[in-house]
């Protein structure tokens, strides 16, 4: 859905690393060294990126209901 502003169990803010992250493994660079290179070092914090799914494309194919 809707990228997360913080982490759910330590607060910290990480919807701004998503984007970064996807190109970086879009170049092939593996997740553990995205993170490093990003600075998220909680796995907590690295949960909720891997763990974001994007439905919203998906969502919005359907009508609205009235």
């Amino acid at each position: 859905m809707i990228i997360p502003i913080r982490c759910f169990s330590c607060g910290k803010l990480i919807a701004h690393i998503y984007e970064p992250y996807l190109e970086l493994i879009e170049k092939g660079e593996s997740a553990k060294a995205a993170f490093k290179k990003l600075g998220i070092e909680r796995f907590c914090c690295q949960r909720m990126i891997v763990s974001q799914v994007d439905l919203l494309d998906d969502l919005l194919k359907f009508s609205r209901l009235q």
